[in-house]
């Protein structure tokens, strides 16, 4: 993984010195809060309903160990004993101290880590596919490209101030685990005919209150132009994004109302301006910087694992577990292991500083010190040789961490909503709780099936509900939470913006109304079809009239 240089790590340090002063002028009343605001935000730190929170940037979701442990002391020092790990692969903390921030970045730049670019109107945490350099379908690395990116967007001078916040993910395989589609630029690792390796550019995806699927305007970009064809659309974007409506400020709103063909000509026409120019790569920086993400030191393992698929035979909670969250690895007798931070009842996202201490000796002992996050909130051993997966399940599951349901009805995405969040309408954990715990049987997930549940407690959707396969919605009806349901989404290389089922359910209402929009796809199914399948193909219409055959 990427490690600082000298200037990152005396950069780095640098701002925590210049935070705890404006920290210290504000704690002392010379800052009032107006003033203070945009220099917390400029620092990843919120103001939410009962305290502070801070974002922490984890870029393209890569985690040593080292850096790990140092999140849990965080945790357990100040804040709640928790963090909780987000769609965007941050890490926040709901409970620090205003006075406390400056000490947790400092040790956070400690390990290479801080809190830059995660708020505020500027390029965000660039976010890759969390099996980045493990997958067995993987194309290239994309990793790489997001630490380039990174490099290139920190402070830009041109970007710091855009029309709205920017978010740009990468994807190095035909199966998109980024979801490329709902950025603001959405990259993905291709070849051309002639085997070339280069990035098919969509932008213009977003989620929020106007939800918009990025619209393709180059197919195949030469690697060695990525950031000169970036920059002509951040150039572009910020000379005509709307700075006047904060609602349609974001570059969708832009695609949406020029046209993806006027756009795209318009991002030629900037990019013929600066093409071949300094703003690429300077020769040799490119593998450079990949040397940074060349493969771990992998053994020569046999294809087989004698020991492993014995005890998938004998023991068939392993086996149910090894067939959700384990996935095939590039590297033969390497396997990918998902960590499922959504146990029954549990908080989705949430790990204790005690599990990721634990997670920290796990990735020491089976992975190579390296521990992923995904945008589906759970955390990721990429490289464990599969020999070890019968002592790694053991482990995880003393842990609370073995929950075998990645990709199932309780493998839930919740935003914090408004136990936390001041911009929330109505509740989110809860209903994400009562969910996991209607669905704890694991043999029922099993036979529904891959199903993406995903819920936020507002219209800036941060728990993705425009593109889960069952998405809901909290809103506010004359302050009573009530949750819309839309179906159909999907963030995936299939992406798709979920429809809305009809008027929204209370929230005493809304678990039994997931069950029923599950049974009747378990009706309607042919076939073992996904929910997904099974909903394209009979469209709306059922699950509506079982939704409100009794209305």
């Amino acid at each position: 993984m990427y490690r600082y240089d000298e200037f990152d790590a005396a950069f780095v340090h640098q701002r925590v010195e210049q935070f705890r002063d404006q920290v210290a002028r504000r704690l002392n009343g010379s800052l009032s809060e107006d003033e203070f605001r945009p220099l917390r935000l400029m620092n990843g730190l919120y103001l939410q309903l009962h305290a502070y929170m801070l974002r922490v940037a984890i870029p393209y979701g890569t985690l040593s160990s080292r850096q790990l442990r140092a999140l849990a002391e965080i945790a357990r020092r100040y804040d709640k004993g928790y963090g909780h790990f987000t769609t965007r692969q941050n890490i926040q903390f709901n409970w620090p101290a205003l006075a406390d921030i400056p000490d947790i970045l400092l040790a956070l730049a400690n390990v290479e880590m801080h809190a830059i670019q995660t708020s505020g109107n500027c390029i965000r945490n660039v976010t890759a596919d969390a099996f980045a350099g493990a997958a067995a379908d993987e194309i290239e690395d994309p990793r790489v490209t997001c630490e380039i990116i990174r490099q290139w967007s920190t402070l830009h001078p041109e970007f710091s101030f855009l029309p709205r916040k920017f978010k740009i993910a990468v994807t190095g395989a035909p199966t998109d685990r980024a979801a490329v589609a709902v950025h603001d630029i959405g990259l993905k690792i291709v070849r051309n005919d002639a085997g070339e390796v280069g990035f098919e550019v969509a932008v213009g995806g977003g989620q929020g209150r106007t939800p918009m699927i990025a619209k393709v305007v180059r197919s195949f970009l030469p690697r060695r132009y990525l950031l000169s064809y970036l920059e002509a659309v951040l150039r572009v974007y910020n000379q005509l994004g709307r700075r006047d409506n904060l609602y349609k400020a974001r570059i969708k709103i832009l695609v949406h109302e020029v046209g993806t063909e006027t756009l795209t000509q318009m991002i030629e026409d900037e990019w013929a301006l600066i093409k071949d120019g300094p703003v690429e790569l300077p020769a040799g920086e490119q593998e450079r910087i990949g040397r940074y993400f060349a493969p771990p030191p992998f053994a020569n393992l046999p294809a087989e694992a004698p020991g492993y698929e014995a005890e998938r035979r004998r023991n068939e909670a392993f086996a149910a577990w090894t067939r959700t969250n384990v996935e095939a690895h590039w590297q033969q007798g390497y396997a990918i292991v998902t960590l499922s931070l959504k146990p029954a009842g549990g908080v989705p996202g949430d790990a204790t500083a005690e599990q990721m201490d634990a997670i920290a000796d796990l990735a020491d002992r089976y992975s190579f010190s390296e521990i992923r996050v995904s945008h589906h909130q759970n955390l990721i051993l990429a490289h464990v040789p599969r020999a070890d997966l019968p002592d790694l399940w053991r482990a995880l599951v003393a842990l609370g961490l073995a929950t075998a349901n990645i990709g199932r009805v309780s493998d839930i995405i919740a935003c914090p909503g408004l136990d936390f969040c001041s911009l929330a309408n109505a509740r989110s954990i809860p209903v994400a709780q009562r969910l996991s715990e209607r669905f704890r049987d694991l043999d029922r997930a099993h036979d529904i099936g891959e199903l993406r549940l995903n819920i936020s407690g507002c219209i800036n959707a941060c728990g993705h509900h425009h593109v889960g396969h069952i998405g809901i919605l909290g809103v506010d009806k004359k302050g009573e939470e009530f949750y819309q349901i839309t179906l159909g989404g999907s963030s995936a290389e299939d992406a798709a913006l979920g429809a809305l089922v009809g008027p929204a359910f209370a929230a005493d209402q809304v678990v039994d109304a997931v069950e029923t929009i599950i049974e009747t796809y378990r009706t309607h199914r042919r076939n073992g079809e996904r929910f997904l399948d099974t909903y394209r193909r009979v469209g709306l219409a059922p699950f509506k009239e079982s939704l409100y055959a009794t209305a």
